[in-house]
């Protein structure tokens, strides 16, 4: 099957869209078909190129009122037999032209969109309503839709669509074999006392993900006279969403207010390695989501595939076969005492740090990429791909 998955970033764009596409491409072109992603340009990458079996193609400097003639041009020239447009309104700039291409490209070849969320595009000041509709309109001119999680596909069937698949994601980080790596040098190259436990944070820092419970956490260890500090994971704002850009600097005013500005500790950009070495020198990830935790977020299925312990935040809706207290610790969202008092309970119980380090592993096995891709795949022929 020839495939061209549209992304709205791509490594080396920093961004989780981007690093999911990556995956799951390489993972089609493994299972024998033939995917092309196309992206946007990227700083020092080439305009085309051939990766693990993906055919890369750069074709836009951003995306707007232009991006269907230019993706009209591969088509014309490239025989297609699906569109995989991953949609996050984010990796587009909130643009509402992308809502547009599932009825541009049809003509072409079958349209599927994968809904990362389903966060609403700007459109203009106090659209309100419209923007939702703006929603509707992408998944209802697309031959069938993917979500992530099953609160996205239970919003999406009460809205009246009906050709709507559940997939999850993997882990778009691989571990590490830690050969060699030295913990104590570790922490010395970075300023990080011996003494010191560290409970991570792995992801872009944005509104919805509760950096600011887990600030006000920090603090409540702190007072309560442990020595704990906070590593923050990889890059804090990515290359696509702007308002992660002004949240960063809410945190950074606030870790001043609560006089944590010393124990918050930062990786920046790292390799699926530095994760790795990152992971390994935690007691355990906090990642207390405002919405709840959900099989749509990268950042869980990372812990997952490394086997780190997790508390996080109650789900909207009940993942099935993930039971508090075997793959995470449960809190409410927004709720620093209960975020303190769970990674208090990790923190002084060796037995309940190992048990969730297996529950992670366990649960990381539901999603391996090859069957991802198979699912993915099979979905696409049952909208109308060839192949």
């Amino acid at each position: 099957m020839r495939i061209a998955f549209i992304a709205g970033e791509y490594p080396p764009l920093q961004g989780g869209l981007g690093d999911f596409t990556r995956e799951l491409a390489r993972a089609t072109a493994l299972a024998g078909h033939a995917p092309t992603v196309l992206t946007r340009t990227a700083a020092g990458a080439p305009a085309r190129e051939t990766e693990q079996g993906v055919n890369i193609q750069r074709l836009v400097e951003g995306w707007g009122w232009s991006t269907a003639r230019a993706i009209g041009r591969f088509a014309t020239s490239a025989p297609t037999d699906v569109f995989n447009l991953q949609f996050q309104a984010a990796a587009y700039g909130m643009h509402s032209a992308i809502h547009l291409l599932p009825r541009l490209l049809r003509r072409h070849a079958p349209v599927v969109v994968t809904f990362h969320d389903l966060r609403v595009p700007y459109l203009f000041p106090k659209a309100g309503p419209l923007r939702w509709q703006a929603m509707l309109a992408l998944a209802r001119d697309a031959a069938g839709v993917i979500v992530t999680n099953p609160e996205d596909g239970a919003t999406l069937r009460a809205a009246g669509l009906t050709r709507v698949r559940e997939i999850p994601i993997g882990s778009n980080i691989a571990p590490s074999a830690l050969d060699g790596f030295d913990p104590a040098a570790w922490r010395a190259a970075r300023g990080i006392p011996a003494e010191t436990t560290l409970i991570g944070y792995f992801g872009f820092l944005n509104e919805s993900k509760g950096g600011e419970t887990l600030l006000r956490a920090l603090a409540a260890l702190r007072g309560q006279g442990r020595d704990v500090g906070l590593l923050l994971i990889g890059g804090q704002t990515g290359a696509s969403d702007a308002t992660n850009v002004a949240y960063a600097r809410v945190i950074e005013g606030l870790a001043a207010d609560l006089n944590v500005t010393a124990q918050v500790f930062r990786t920046g950009f790292v390799d699926d390695r530095g994760v790795s070495e990152a992971f390994a020198a935690c007691a355990g990830l906090a990642l207390p989501y405002r919405d709840g935790v959900s099989l749509r977020r990268g950042t869980l299925m990372a812990a997952f595939a490394h086997g780190v312990p997790i508390v996080t935040t109650t789900p909207r809706l009940p993942i099935a076969g993930l039971e508090q207290g075997e793959a995470f610790l449960l809190v409410p969202p927004d709720d620093p005492p209960a975020l303190s008092a769970a990674i208090a309970r990790l923190l002084d119980d060796d037995a309940l740090r190992a048990r969730l380090r297996a529950g992670s592993l366990r649960a990381s096995g539901r999603f391996a990429w090859p069957a991802i891709a198979a699912e993915t795949a099979s979905f696409f022929a049952a909208c109308g791909a060839k192949g």
